[in-house]
């Protein structure tokens, strides 16, 4: 029975990712309205975020971060499927990439480079970057793996058709090191905002008016590897179109002070956000624990 649901999804997501970018958006459009207005996907805590995230916003002006983020993730995930069958050409047509001279540098210098990125924008395409990268080079993806086994498989082949190299979280360390035994020089790109587990919240700051736990799992490779750790700037130009900028926070990880690169990127983020505020992941549960509870674990 998982096998045929599994096929079955499979096909189902294989002919959304062969509609052209204009059908896609239809299919966005209607799955808005569904998800905002019929099955109100999430609403108290996009509200709940929202609202203590913006405490001198007006409800009005909420309801419009709101709207706008509905259309965002539903774009968002069809964005994702697309990369099924999406050609490289045409994914390097749409994501910009500036400052690379910097980042291609500290790779070339260093053997490798540790780089930030949050949940924002068209995020997932970031798997293209092998595109500016020098041939040989390895753009290492860390990953949570799925819990459904069949959809893990499916994600990590969409993740790895344009050359990137698939690594769960709880393998990092051991992978990456093998990697730099064999001499090669590596991209470590990984997802930095969600929750952390209680166990994985080293990192406390004040984060959109709100005391915020992060992990600091980027900043310990960088530190571990001497890897210098970029923040991945994303912003949204329009529907399926998307621009990257590598900004430097340390060339020198193993001489910062504990928690000074996760709040560079904490800061960072911020800034992000209140440029754009409805393309980052609203409806994840950010804030479902304090502080007190990890000084009890």
């Amino acid at each position: 029975m998982k096998r045929l649901l599994y096929g079955l999804t499979y096909a189902g997501i294989w002919l959304l990712a062969s509609l052209p970018f204009r059908a896609l958006y239809v299919v966005s459009d209607l799955l808005c309205l569904l998800m905002q207005h019929v099955i109100h996907y999430r609403r108290k805590v996009i509200r709940g975020n929202l609202r203590n995230s913006f405490p001198d916003k007006s409800t009005a002006e909420l309801r419009t971060i709101e709207r706008r983020f509905y259309h965002y993730i539903c774009d968002y995930m069809l964005e994702e499927l697309k990369l099924l069958r999406m050609p490289f050409a045409e994914l390097c047509r749409r994501m910009e990439y500036h400052n690379e001279a910097q980042f291609l540098e500290m790779i070339e210098k260093h053997g490798g480079i540790v780089l930030l990125i949050p949940h924002y924008a068209n995020f997932e395409w970031i798997i293209g970057m092998g595109a500016i990268m020098q041939s040989g080079d390895i753009p290492v993806q860390v990953y949570k793996p799925l819990r459904d086994k069949n959809l893990d498989r499916l994600f990590k082949h969409i993740r790895a058709r344009f050359g990137g190299y698939n690594v769960p979280k709880h393998s990092m360390a051991r992978e990456i090191v093998k990697l730099r035994a064999r001499g090669k020089r590596m991209v470590i790109g990984l997802i930095t905002d969600q929750s952390p587990n209680l166990n994985e919240a080293h990192y406390w700051t004040t984060f959109l008016h709100q005391d915020t736990g992060f992990m600091d799992g980027g900043e310990r490779i960088g530190q571990r590897m001497n890897f210098p750790v970029f923040y991945c700037n994303l912003q949204r130009i329009k529907r399926g179109y998307c621009k990257v900028s590598f900004d430097l926070i340390s060339e020198t990880p193993q001489l910062t002070a504990e928690g000074e690169i996760t709040e560079q990127f904490a800061r960072r983020l911020e800034q992000t956000i209140l440029c754009e505020p409805a393309y980052w992941f609203w409806s994840h549960r950010r804030w479902k624990h304090q502080r007190e509870e990890v000084s009890c674990v």
